[in-house]
């Protein structure tokens, strides 16, 4: 059993520092930072948790190829997984249409921009020519490996892509239980390729969060909800109309209070609020299923630091027994 940990690029670039210091010492096996627009550079971030680190892995959770050019995320890639020593994981995916529409950029057929850009930098990776590109299009410098790629997923095919032509593959399952669907869609795309689901490292990315106080999952579920797919809204039984006023509240009248507020007891379905013995007794399901890769995400609690702790304690144990 693998295990990693989440984070929004919404926290001072110290506090990452500390808490992967305290992921390594947990037992963690990843760190992904993600990439979200107008917050910190998670580039930026992996770059100091690199250096203060030895063993963990780090990973972007998610850059997207609207925003990055391939050759840039290529170049990123290869640099980081040089100052990792070789820990460096690119988490990529298209982006969600919902925040890209601020800088004016709609996502035009992102399956098929996700699917180009994994094939553009393993390209460069292996030294061979990018259908399209000039043929002074490749990497000036000799990276250290061909750096794993993981595609981050919510809708039907980008979820099969993963099984097609990713290295791993991070879906975002809200609620843990929603692994009973993504998985024959990872395993389609993998029959589709010819390839064995044992050959992907596909992570169970949940939400957890330590303790008693739901208030960072609210926070949480009203700046995202809005942007997740249709497919996590239909396990929910919820639909995009649900978040109309939280969006607003947001959004518009950026009144963080007033959106935490109208988030509902379905909404914080969505993850798990609790002790440690919370997230075993859900985290056995998936365990069930065969998941072979548990991942946290934020909120994980009030206190971070402490939630990491717990859960390096109490869950990584339980799971690798």
């Amino acid at each position: 059993m693998k295990f990693s940990l989440r984070l929004n690029n919404d926290l001072p670039v110290a506090e990452y520092v500390r808490i992967a210091q305290a992921a390594e010492r947990a037992g963690f096996d990843q760190i992904w930072v993600s990439d979200d627009l107008f917050l910190r550079s998670a580039p930026v971030i992996l770059s100091a948790v690199a250096v203060a680190t030895s063993r963990i892995e780090i990973g972007t959770c998610i850059v997207n190829p609207y925003t990055l050019h391939p050759a840039e995320m290529a170049m990123m890639a290869a640099t980081l997984d040089e100052l990792s020593g070789g820990r460096f994981n690119l988490g990529l995916s298209s982006g969600a249409a919902e925040f890209l529409k601020w800088i004016d950029i709609t996502p035009e057929k992102p399956l098929t921009a996700v699917t180009e850009c994994v094939r553009a930098i393993n390209a460069l990776f292996n030294g061979e020519p990018v259908p399209g590109w000039e043929t002074d299009a490749y990497l000036r410098f000799q990276p250290r490996r061909r750096v794993p790629i993981y595609i981050g997923a919510m809708s039907p095919n980008m979820l099969k892509a993963i099984g097609e032509i990713a290295d791993g593959g991070l879906p975002l399952l809200f609620p843990p239980e929603h692994y009973e669907t993504v998985l024959p869609l990872i395993q389609a795309g993998a029959a589709k390729a010819g390839r064995d689901l044992s050959e992907i490292d596909v992570a169970a990315c949940i939400w957890c969060c330590i303790g008693d106080d739901d208030g960072p999952l609210r926070e949480k579920i009203a700046y995202y909800g809005h942007a997740l797919s249709p497919l996590i809204w239909e396990r929910l039984g919820l639909t995009r109309e649900d978040f109309s006023a939280i969006e607003q509240a947001v959004m518009t009248e950026r009144d963080m209070e007033k959106a935490k507020s109208l988030v509902t007891p379905a909404m914080l379905r969505i993850g798990i609020i609790g002790s440690t013995a919370d997230v075993i007794a859900r985290m056995k399901k998936l365990a069930a299923l065969g998941v072979t890769h548990m991942s946290f995400g934020p909120p994980l609690g009030s206190d971070v630091l402490a939630a990491v702790e717990a859960l390096g304690r109490d869950v990584i144990p339980h799971f690798r027994r």
